[in-house]
């Protein structure tokens, strides 16, 4: 994700071209942190990358995050994270037929935080996948009210087979890629702490190398469909 503490980064375009060598297959940003009209030009780099891109809504108020929706639409992103108003934003995907991960749980403030039990969790994924959803977009470590593994297990079980669980938030060392891996967990996203050094010496290119290396060796994925 190019992002860091829930906004995309102003220079998102240049951190693009700085790790095009590294073939990521998968890049994402926030609806917040810079205007609509760099979104669509940062969605124009990461596609002309070979990337698939992404869009997570994090508005908590019901309005701004359909229009976030109406923005991934409007700029061509290729899946869409996060959010809690789910029909709504399914009917406004629709056309696109893009895949939707909503946020299972209460998520709230900015940089967001995760109330809910795992009994909510579990609730919330079912309803989504019910509902026609690809999958949901836990925010495992922020939450405040329940333990971060707890919350994908339950989600892990609601989801089934088919419902992918990617995880966000929070993932700042490969002991938590594997807990995640071990707990169920299908893919992850990494944005701060990539960029504040989290994963060893070096720079960015060495931090997603050192993260690339954990997914390729089977510690976890980041392969949403």
């Amino acid at each position: 994700m190019l992002t860091r503490d829930d906004r995309t980064l102003s220079d998102g375009l240049a951190v693009v071209d700085a790790v095009a060598s590294l073939g990521l297959p998968h890049i994402g940003f926030k609806d917040t942190g810079v205007d609509h009209a760099t979104l669509r030009l940062l969605n124009q780099r990461i596609r002309a990358s070979g990337a698939r891109s992404y869009l997570e809504i994090v508005s908590t108020e019901r309005s701004a995050a359909l229009d976030s929706a109406r923005l991934a639409v409007d700029i061509g992103v290729d899946g869409v994270l996060g959010g809690t108003w789910v029909p709504e934003t399914l009917a406004l995907l629709a056309d696109r037929r893009m895949a939707y991960y909503p946020f299972p749980g209460l998520p709230l403030g900015h940089p967001t935080v995760l109330r809910g039990s795992p009994q909510r969790i579990m609730s919330d994924c079912q309803r989504f996948i019910a509902q026609g959803c690809a999958g949901v977009d836990l925010l495992a470590y922020r939450a405040v009210e329940a333990a971060p593994l707890d919350l994908v297990r339950q989600a892990r079980q609601a989801l089934g087979h088919h419902g992918r669980l990617i995880c966000a938030g929070g993932i700042d060392s490969i002991e938590r890629i594997q807990a995640l891996h071990t707990a169920g967990c299908d893919a992850f996203t990494v944005g701060s702490a990539v960029f504040s050094g989290a994963f060893c010496r070096g720079t960015l290119q060495d931090q997603l190398t050192t993260v690339l290396a954990a997914v390729d060796g089977g510690v976890g994925t980041a392969r949403p469909p």
